[in-house]
């Protein structure tokens, strides 16, 4: 009876149990803080593109009749990324995020502001070469060095936002979150890569040159203020990545006590030099010379790399810039030379520029029915599809046809190439441990600019526009190879390529 008038505990809902048990969502991302990062992005992306498109133009007005200096400034900024690229996202592990903002931004405006300055100089003083070929030779290695290391800027930049912050904030979110912010940076890309050549051709067609070069260099000056205010207001108002950078010290620091521990445990068991230890102390010498090449080389950077999942999916995107397949100053000079007036030249690059833009809006829609994986898959055998009518216009002998069918087919091709550039970085984000996102992203786009360079050494070596259809041929293998490659990884990951089952 007692039992009986005791009184009875109510049972737990089963409905609380659950809730108490489900983890805490992430509170939703402001948008306004969004709209900071996308404007933040834009502005930097603008500037970058702007110095782009008119290096070029400048190059060949100040060596007329010549593609020299353009020629050699590709070969530095190509050559100064894939060498040092590596070691960018190594040393971009070892500051704090607010650090890389900081170098980031200020470095690749001041170094453009400085190139911008130098082009004005060549252009003012257009004699100089003529006069002091020592300060000439001078000013254009200033314009080159500046210029490469604005691109190298611009590389930090890009795997702090793309590779790490959109990844921080998207964590915790469904999947669509990651892939919209993909798309929207990629699109901003895009449409700075379309506009910002229109915006500096009408400057200098209508006004001059210099004007052009006097506009970049302000444009850096005044937008660094207003990007530095945008970037750190997202930093301070995202807890996730305040968060992370907590973190992201942590390592730091026990990085740094590590190192300084291995340094006095070495120096209290170093050898005294006399003549019994001369051979330890040559072979000490050895291996800090080593050690000295391992570091120069980015070995570990590299051992990192290809032990990921996702290489495969990453040496396919890389070998897609082994290519002359694309509006770039090869074929331009190709198209020209075929009497391709230029005006239409910029109006292709604008349409291909536009259907690059839509690939943005379609590989989210895509992503969502047939996954990412093979979203990436359909899209780069598109891209190879369309290339092909840049193969076909090498057998037909009617003038005008071969020299517009590779407009239409490497336009066409955009459309695939974007997808699966979205693709092949959102298995990136997904795929690759935190601790190695920088050094994997640094990597990534130096092997990209290995391969880019290898296009200019190629051009190089076959300069004769009527032999373009061998660096056409080229470029079709490399997309095919790269094709292939990532269908084995396709393959390797879900162990088909297609339900035959639904096919029947």
């Amino acid at each position: 009876m007692e039992g009986d008038m005791r009184t009875r505990e109510p049972l737990p809902d089963p409905k609380e149990e659950e809730e108490e048990q489900q983890p805490a969502q992430p509170p939703l991302l402001p948008s306004s803080l969004i709209i900071y990062l996308y404007v933040g992005h834009f502005l930097a992306r603008w500037g970058a593109r702007m110095w782009e498109f008119s290096v070029g133009l400048y190059m060949i007005n100040i060596w007329p009749n010549s593609l020299l200096l353009a020629a050699v400034y590709g070969v530095v900024e190509s050559g100064s990324t894939a060498f040092l690229g590596p070691s960018i996202g190594q040393w971009l592990d070892r500051l704090t995020y607010v650090k890389v903002l900081q170098l980031w931004l200020w470095t690749q405006n001041l170094s453009f502001v400085v190139a911008g300055a130098a082009v004005v100089g060549l252009l003012v003083f257009s004699s100089l070469k003529h006069t002091n070929l020592a300060a000439f030779i001078t000013i254009v290695a200033l314009t080159n060095i500046f210029g490469a290391v604005g691109v190298l800027s611009t590389l930090a930049g890009t795997i702090l936002i793309e590779r790490e912050w959109v990844v921080v904030m998207s964590e915790g979110h469904p999947p669509e979150v990651l892939t919209r912010m993909n798309s929207v940076l990629r699109r901003i890309d895009l449409i700075c890569k379309l506009f910002a050549p229109v915006v500096t051709g009408f400057i200098i067609s209508f006004v001059s040159l210099k004007a052009s070069a006097m506009t970049l260099a302000i444009w850096n000056t005044v937008s660094v203020w207003l990007q530095y205010w945008l970037l750190m207001s997202v930093y301070n108002g995202i807890p996730a990545l305040s968060e992370s950078n907590q973190k992201r010290t942590s390592k730091i620091a026990e990085r740094s006590a590590g190192e300084s521990t291995s340094a006095c445990q070495g120096v209290n068991s170093s050898p005294s030099f006399d003549r019994g230890n001369l051979t330890l102390a040559d072979n000490s010498w050895k291996r800090k010379m080593i050690k000295c090449v391992w570091k120069v080389l980015c070995i570990s950077a590299w051992n990192v790399y290809l032990r990921q999942d996702v290489v495969l999916s990453g040496v396919a995107l890389a070998l897609l810039y082994f290519t002359v397949l694309s509006f770039g100053t090869l074929m331009t000079v190709s198209l020209q030379w075929e009497g391709i007036p230029a005006y239409v030249i910029g109006i292709a690059r604008g349409i291909s520029a536009a259907i690059g833009i839509a690939a943005t809006f379609v590989y989210p829609i895509l992503q969502s029915h047939i996954s990412t994986l093979r979203t990436g898959l359909w899209s780069i055998w598109s891209q190879w599809a369309f290339l092909l009518l840049c193969v076909a216009s090498i057998w037909i002998h009617n003038h005008i046809i071969s020299a517009y069918l590779p407009m239409v087919g490497v336009a066409t091709s955009r459309l695939g190439l974007w997808m699966f550039d979205l693709s092949v970085t959102q298995q990136m984000q997904d795929g690759v441990p935190e601790s190695d996102r920088c050094v994997v992203g640094s990597v990534q786009n130096s092997l990209q600019s290995y391969l880019d360079l290898m296009a200019y050494v190629m051009g190089i070596i076959i300069s004769n526009p009527q032999d373009f259809w061998k660096l056409t041929l080229l470029s079709f293998s490399a997309v095919t190879v790269a094709a292939l490659l990532y269908t084995l990884h396709t393959y390797r990951v879900r162990k088909h390529l297609f339900h035959f089952e639904k096919l029947l």
